[in-house]
Protein backbone atom coordinates (compact mmCIF):
# COMPACT_ATOMS: atom_id res chain seq x y z
CA UNK A 1 0.00 0.00 0.00
CA UNK A 2 1.21 3.78 -0.71
CA UNK A 3 2.11 6.27 1.90
CA UNK A 4 0.89 9.45 1.43
CA UNK A 5 4.28 10.87 -0.36
CA UNK A 6 4.68 7.81 -2.80
CA UNK A 7 0.98 8.82 -3.81
CA UNK A 8 2.25 12.32 -4.60
CA UNK A 9 4.48 11.33 -6.21
CA UNK A 10 2.87 9.23 -8.80
CA UNK A 11 0.35 11.96 -9.58
CA UNK A 12 3.12 14.16 -10.55
CA UNK A 13 4.17 11.67 -12.43
CA UNK A 14 0.81 11.16 -14.53
CA UNK A 15 0.55 15.08 -14.36
CA UNK A 16 3.81 15.24 -16.43
CA UNK A 17 3.22 12.38 -18.65
CA UNK A 18 -0.17 13.93 -19.55
CA UNK A 19 1.44 17.15 -20.40
CA UNK A 20 4.43 15.89 -22.20
CA UNK A 21 1.53 14.00 -24.44
CA UNK A 22 -0.46 17.18 -25.03
CA UNK A 23 2.89 19.14 -26.28
CA UNK A 24 4.02 15.75 -28.39
CA UNK A 25 0.61 15.78 -29.70
CA UNK A 26 0.52 19.42 -30.43
CA UNK A 27 4.17 19.59 -32.20
CA UNK A 28 2.73 16.34 -34.33
CA UNK A 29 -0.14 18.43 -35.12
CA UNK A 30 2.01 21.18 -35.83
CA UNK A 31 3.59 18.96 -38.42
CA UNK A 32 1.20 17.91 -40.06
CA UNK A 33 -0.29 20.66 -41.14
CA UNK A 34 2.88 21.76 -41.81
CA UNK A 35 3.79 18.89 -44.39
CA UNK A 36 -0.23 19.60 -45.58
CA UNK A 37 0.55 23.17 -46.38
CA UNK A 38 4.21 22.50 -48.58
CA UNK A 39 2.33 19.75 -50.31
CA UNK A 40 -0.31 22.29 -50.99
CA UNK A 41 2.10 25.26 -52.27
CA UNK A 42 4.43 22.66 -54.33
CA UNK A 43 1.36 20.79 -55.97
CA UNK A 44 0.19 24.65 -56.52
CA UNK A 45 3.84 25.07 -58.22
CA UNK A 46 4.04 22.23 -59.86
CA UNK A 47 1.16 22.78 -61.92
CA UNK A 48 1.94 26.22 -62.76
CA UNK A 49 5.47 24.38 -64.08
CA UNK A 50 3.44 22.41 -66.06
CA UNK A 51 1.45 24.66 -68.19
CA UNK A 52 2.01 28.14 -69.05
CA UNK A 53 -0.55 30.13 -71.27
CA UNK A 54 -4.53 30.65 -71.55
CA UNK A 55 -7.09 28.26 -71.39
CA UNK A 56 -8.12 28.62 -74.36
CA UNK A 57 -3.95 28.57 -75.77
CA UNK A 58 -4.02 25.37 -74.28
CA UNK A 59 -7.07 23.58 -74.82
CA UNK A 60 -5.62 24.27 -78.55
CA UNK A 61 -2.37 22.34 -78.26
CA UNK A 62 -3.96 19.66 -76.19
CA UNK A 63 -6.80 19.35 -79.08
CA UNK A 64 -3.71 18.97 -81.80
CA UNK A 65 -2.13 16.71 -79.81
CA UNK A 66 -5.20 14.64 -79.60
CA UNK A 67 -5.57 14.80 -82.79
CA UNK A 68 -1.97 13.50 -83.38
CA UNK A 69 -2.36 10.62 -81.24
CA UNK A 70 -5.20 9.58 -83.37
CA UNK A 71 -3.85 9.76 -87.14
CA UNK A 72 -0.96 7.92 -85.87
CA UNK A 73 -3.54 5.10 -84.99
CA UNK A 74 -5.54 5.01 -88.54
CA UNK A 75 -4.17 2.71 -90.91
CA UNK A 76 -1.85 4.91 -92.91
CA UNK A 77 -0.28 5.92 -89.86
CA UNK A 78 2.82 5.49 -88.81
CA UNK A 79 2.23 2.73 -85.90
CA UNK A 80 1.76 0.08 -88.53
CA UNK A 81 4.69 -0.71 -90.83
CA UNK A 82 6.34 -3.76 -90.33
CA UNK A 83 8.72 -3.98 -93.36
CA UNK A 84 10.46 -1.80 -95.82
CA UNK A 85 11.56 -4.68 -98.76
CA UNK A 86 13.53 -3.73 -101.59
CA UNK A 87 12.79 -4.67 -104.92
CA UNK A 88 15.88 -5.00 -107.32
CA UNK A 89 15.37 -4.81 -111.35
CA UNK A 90 13.32 -7.89 -112.68
CA UNK A 91 11.20 -10.41 -111.26
CA UNK A 92 10.89 -10.24 -107.06
CA UNK A 93 8.51 -13.61 -106.59
CA UNK A 94 7.09 -12.69 -102.23
CA UNK A 95 5.05 -14.20 -100.10
CA UNK A 96 5.99 -16.46 -96.62
CA UNK A 97 7.86 -19.00 -98.02
CA UNK A 98 11.89 -18.59 -97.13
CA UNK A 99 12.45 -19.30 -100.86
CA UNK A 100 11.00 -15.47 -102.30
CA UNK A 101 12.58 -12.77 -103.22
CA UNK A 102 10.50 -10.63 -101.02
CA UNK A 103 9.55 -12.37 -97.65
CA UNK A 104 6.02 -11.51 -96.20
CA UNK A 105 5.43 -12.51 -92.19
CA UNK A 106 4.59 -16.18 -91.78
CA UNK A 107 1.12 -16.89 -90.31
CA UNK A 108 -0.40 -13.51 -92.09
CA UNK A 109 0.07 -14.21 -96.11
CA UNK A 110 0.18 -17.10 -97.91
CA UNK A 111 3.79 -19.00 -99.08
CA UNK A 112 3.69 -17.23 -102.27
CA UNK A 113 1.10 -14.70 -103.59
CA UNK A 114 2.79 -13.64 -106.63
CA UNK A 115 5.31 -11.53 -108.30
CA UNK A 116 6.73 -7.87 -108.48
CA UNK A 117 8.28 -6.72 -111.88
CA UNK A 118 10.67 -3.70 -111.33
CA UNK A 119 11.14 -2.45 -115.33
CA UNK A 120 13.00 0.59 -115.43
CA UNK A 121 11.12 3.22 -113.25
CA UNK A 122 7.38 1.49 -112.77
CA UNK A 123 6.99 -1.55 -111.02
CA UNK A 124 4.07 -4.54 -112.07
CA UNK A 125 2.14 -6.77 -110.20
CA UNK A 126 1.00 -10.31 -110.69
CA UNK A 127 -0.83 -12.76 -108.13
CA UNK A 128 -1.00 -16.18 -108.46
CA UNK A 129 -4.53 -17.83 -109.38
CA UNK A 130 -5.46 -19.11 -105.95
CA UNK A 131 -4.43 -16.05 -103.63
CA UNK A 132 -7.15 -13.21 -103.14
CA UNK A 133 -5.17 -9.75 -103.49
CA UNK A 134 -7.41 -6.81 -103.32
CA UNK A 135 -6.59 -3.32 -104.53
CA UNK A 136 -9.78 -0.44 -103.66
CA UNK A 137 -11.62 -3.25 -102.56
CA UNK A 138 -11.38 -5.23 -105.63
CA UNK A 139 -9.60 -8.47 -106.92
CA UNK A 140 -6.86 -8.01 -108.71
CA UNK A 141 -5.11 -10.55 -110.94
CA UNK A 142 -2.09 -8.28 -112.57
CA UNK A 143 -1.66 -4.49 -112.76
CA UNK A 144 0.77 -1.50 -113.00
CA UNK A 145 1.55 -0.03 -109.40
CA UNK A 146 1.98 3.38 -108.89
CA UNK A 147 4.37 4.94 -106.48
CA UNK A 148 4.33 7.22 -103.71
CA UNK A 149 6.42 9.33 -105.57
CA UNK A 150 3.74 9.29 -108.70
CA UNK A 151 1.04 10.39 -106.25
CA UNK A 152 -1.47 8.18 -103.85
CA UNK A 153 -0.02 4.89 -104.08
CA UNK A 154 -1.81 1.64 -105.54
CA UNK A 155 -2.07 0.04 -102.00
CA UNK A 156 -2.89 -3.29 -101.93
CA UNK A 157 -4.60 -6.02 -99.49
CA UNK A 158 -4.56 -9.27 -98.03
CA UNK A 159 -6.06 -10.18 -94.41
CA UNK A 160 -4.44 -7.43 -92.21
CA UNK A 161 -1.52 -6.72 -94.53
CA UNK A 162 -1.30 -3.40 -96.46
CA UNK A 163 1.34 -3.09 -99.10
CA UNK A 164 2.66 0.10 -101.33
CA UNK A 165 5.26 0.78 -103.72
CA UNK A 166 7.87 3.58 -102.87
CA UNK A 167 10.25 5.61 -104.32
CA UNK A 168 13.80 6.61 -102.33
CA UNK A 169 16.10 8.06 -104.93
CA UNK A 170 17.05 5.33 -107.56
CA UNK A 171 15.51 2.72 -105.39
CA UNK A 172 12.14 1.11 -105.49
CA UNK A 173 10.49 -0.74 -102.15
CA UNK A 174 7.27 -2.38 -100.74
CA UNK A 175 6.28 -0.99 -97.74
CA UNK A 176 4.72 -3.43 -95.67
CA UNK A 177 2.03 -2.82 -92.98
CA UNK A 178 -0.03 -5.02 -90.58
CA UNK A 179 -3.50 -3.29 -89.14
CA UNK A 180 -3.24 -5.47 -86.47
CA UNK A 181 0.64 -4.89 -85.30
CA UNK A 182 0.93 -5.23 -81.66
CA UNK A 183 2.18 -1.28 -81.65
CA UNK A 184 -0.71 -0.25 -83.10
CA UNK A 185 -2.57 -2.04 -80.27
CA UNK A 186 -0.58 -1.15 -76.98
CA UNK A 187 0.04 2.67 -77.86
CA UNK A 188 -1.65 5.12 -75.72
CA UNK A 189 0.25 8.07 -75.92
CA UNK A 190 3.58 10.20 -76.26
CA UNK A 191 5.38 12.05 -73.96
CA UNK A 192 5.26 15.96 -74.22
CA UNK A 193 7.55 18.95 -72.68
CA UNK A 194 4.78 21.19 -70.68
CA UNK A 195 2.78 23.41 -72.81
CA UNK A 196 4.16 26.81 -72.16
CA UNK A 197 3.25 29.62 -74.39
CA UNK A 198 6.82 30.93 -73.97
CA UNK A 199 7.84 28.61 -76.98
CA UNK A 200 5.24 30.07 -79.54
CA UNK A 201 7.47 32.48 -81.04
CA UNK A 202 7.08 35.32 -83.87
CA UNK A 203 9.56 35.25 -86.57
CA UNK A 204 10.29 36.79 -89.66
CA UNK A 205 10.74 35.22 -92.79
CA UNK A 206 13.91 36.63 -94.28
CA UNK A 207 13.17 35.72 -98.36
CA UNK A 208 16.02 35.08 -100.91
CA UNK A 209 16.84 36.59 -103.65
CA UNK A 210 16.13 33.53 -105.39
CA UNK A 211 15.57 30.11 -104.24
CA UNK A 212 18.33 27.91 -102.99
CA UNK A 213 19.53 24.24 -103.13
CA UNK A 214 20.16 22.54 -99.70
CA UNK A 215 20.94 19.23 -98.88
CA UNK A 216 18.77 17.39 -96.77
CA UNK A 217 19.70 13.89 -95.15
CA UNK A 218 18.15 10.88 -94.59
CA UNK A 219 18.28 8.01 -92.37
CA UNK A 220 18.69 5.60 -95.21
CA UNK A 221 22.45 7.28 -95.37
CA UNK A 222 21.85 9.23 -98.85
CA UNK A 223 21.49 12.53 -99.36
CA UNK A 224 18.87 14.45 -101.60
CA UNK A 225 18.78 18.41 -102.47
CA UNK A 226 15.24 20.31 -101.71
CA UNK A 227 14.80 24.15 -102.55
CA UNK A 228 14.00 26.69 -100.07
CA UNK A 229 12.81 30.25 -100.56
CA UNK A 230 13.77 31.62 -97.29
CA UNK A 231 14.50 31.65 -93.70
CA UNK A 232 12.87 31.93 -90.75
CA UNK A 233 14.78 34.64 -88.06
CA UNK A 234 14.06 34.46 -84.33
CA UNK A 235 14.79 35.33 -81.10
CA UNK A 236 15.02 33.51 -77.59
CA UNK A 237 16.31 34.09 -74.32
CA UNK A 238 18.05 37.69 -76.21
CA UNK A 239 19.94 35.21 -78.74
CA UNK A 240 19.29 35.42 -82.61
CA UNK A 241 18.50 32.15 -84.49
CA UNK A 242 17.45 30.58 -87.34
CA UNK A 243 15.79 28.05 -89.63
CA UNK A 244 15.79 26.89 -93.11
CA UNK A 245 11.86 26.47 -94.01
CA UNK A 246 11.24 23.63 -96.92
CA UNK A 247 8.41 24.75 -99.23
CA UNK A 248 4.89 22.42 -98.41
CA UNK A 249 1.79 23.43 -100.42
CA UNK A 250 0.55 26.34 -98.12
CA UNK A 251 2.87 25.49 -95.21
CA UNK A 252 6.38 26.05 -94.45
CA UNK A 253 8.30 22.38 -93.19
CA UNK A 254 10.95 22.91 -90.58
CA UNK A 255 13.33 19.95 -89.97
CA UNK A 256 15.72 20.86 -86.41
CA UNK A 257 17.81 19.92 -83.74
CA UNK A 258 18.46 21.33 -80.62
CA UNK A 259 20.18 20.50 -77.23
CA UNK A 260 17.53 18.23 -76.14
CA UNK A 261 18.39 15.80 -78.81
CA UNK A 262 19.75 12.54 -77.71
CA UNK A 263 18.58 12.53 -74.00
CA UNK A 264 15.05 14.22 -73.71
CA UNK A 265 13.79 14.33 -77.31
CA UNK A 266 15.24 12.41 -80.25
CA UNK A 267 18.65 12.09 -81.70
CA UNK A 268 17.95 12.57 -85.19
CA UNK A 269 15.63 16.12 -84.53
CA UNK A 270 12.14 16.84 -84.86
CA UNK A 271 9.54 18.25 -87.04
CA UNK A 272 7.17 21.40 -87.45
CA UNK A 273 5.02 23.28 -89.95
CA UNK A 274 4.15 26.65 -89.82
CA UNK A 275 2.10 28.68 -91.92
CA UNK A 276 3.19 30.47 -94.81
CA UNK A 277 4.47 33.93 -93.99
CA UNK A 278 1.43 36.79 -94.16
CA UNK A 279 2.09 39.84 -95.95
CA UNK A 280 4.57 41.63 -93.51
CA UNK A 281 6.44 38.40 -93.47
CA UNK A 282 5.87 37.54 -90.00
CA UNK A 283 5.18 33.13 -89.40
CA UNK A 284 4.64 32.00 -85.76
CA UNK A 285 6.84 29.20 -84.76
CA UNK A 286 4.80 27.02 -82.21
CA UNK A 287 7.28 24.64 -80.91
CA UNK A 288 4.69 23.10 -78.59
CA UNK A 289 3.52 21.72 -81.85
CA UNK A 290 7.10 19.75 -82.43
CA UNK A 291 6.85 16.60 -83.32
CA UNK A 292 9.00 13.44 -83.32
CA UNK A 293 9.38 11.76 -87.36
CA UNK A 294 8.06 8.03 -87.77
CA UNK A 295 11.38 6.57 -87.26
CA UNK A 296 10.71 6.80 -83.55
CA UNK A 297 8.16 4.24 -84.24
CA UNK A 298 9.57 2.34 -86.61
CA UNK A 299 12.87 1.29 -88.37
CA UNK A 300 11.10 0.57 -91.35
CA UNK A 301 10.36 5.00 -92.07
CA UNK A 302 12.76 6.64 -94.68
CA UNK A 303 12.89 9.88 -92.30
CA UNK A 304 14.95 13.42 -93.57
CA UNK A 305 17.28 14.42 -91.09
CA UNK A 306 17.82 18.44 -90.33
CA UNK A 307 20.18 19.83 -92.60
CA UNK A 308 23.17 21.47 -91.44
CA UNK A 309 21.81 24.89 -91.37
CA UNK A 310 18.97 23.96 -88.30
CA UNK A 311 21.20 22.48 -85.76
CA UNK A 312 19.78 25.14 -82.75
CA UNK A 313 22.31 26.06 -79.97
CA UNK A 314 19.52 26.29 -77.86
CA UNK A 315 17.35 23.43 -75.82
CA UNK A 316 13.88 23.97 -77.28
CA UNK A 317 11.80 22.34 -74.34
CA UNK A 318 8.70 22.21 -75.66
CA UNK A 319 6.74 19.55 -77.72
CA UNK A 320 7.47 15.72 -77.98
CA UNK A 321 9.90 14.25 -75.99
CA UNK A 322 11.48 10.61 -77.06
CA UNK A 323 8.81 7.89 -77.37
CA UNK A 324 10.74 4.56 -75.98
CA UNK A 325 7.76 2.14 -77.39
CA UNK A 326 8.95 1.87 -80.93
CA UNK A 327 11.20 -0.87 -82.92
CA UNK A 328 14.24 0.39 -83.29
Amino acid sequence: MLTLPDKEIKVNILDKIKEKTRETMKTNNFILLTVILLQYILSACSSQLKEKGSAEYINQIKQWHNKRITNLKKENGWLNLIGLLWLKQGENKFGSDKTNDIIFPEGKSPAFIGTFYLEGSGVKVKINNDVNVLADGKQIKEMKLISDAEGEPTILSYGSLRWFVIKRGNRFGIRLRDIEAPLVKNFTDIETFPINSDWRIEAKFRKYDKPKKIEVPNILGSVEEDSTSGELVFSKDGKLFSLVALDEGNSLFIIFADKTNGEETYGAGRFLYTDKPDSAGKVILDFNKAYNPPCVFTKYATCPLPPKQNYLDLAVTAGEKMFHGGAH
